[in-house]
């Protein structure tokens, strides 16, 4: 289950907010009992490129096999 401050995984591309899928970003509040999230998306220097709603099947939990990645943007 997915609980505020938890990193998570963007599972799909969200191009209007300049995100694309497999992006981290950092749960900063659980609506109602995980139906949808709000998610915190920085930069590697801590710039935020936004902070979005986004429902449970927006998202997923990392998971052990997850390797960063840096995309230029």
């Amino acid at each position: 289950m997915i609980q505020e401050l938890d990193t998570v995984v963007l599972a799909k591309d969200l191009p209007n907010e300049g995100l694309v899928k497999g992006d981290m970003g950092a749960v900063v509040l659980v609506h109602e009992g995980g139906t949808a999230f709000e998610v915190e998306f920085v930069t590697l220097t801590g710039n935020t490129l936004g902070v979005l709603t986004l429902a449970a099947d927006d998202v997923r939990p990392i998971s052990a096999r997850d390797v960063p990645h840096v995309r230029v943007a």
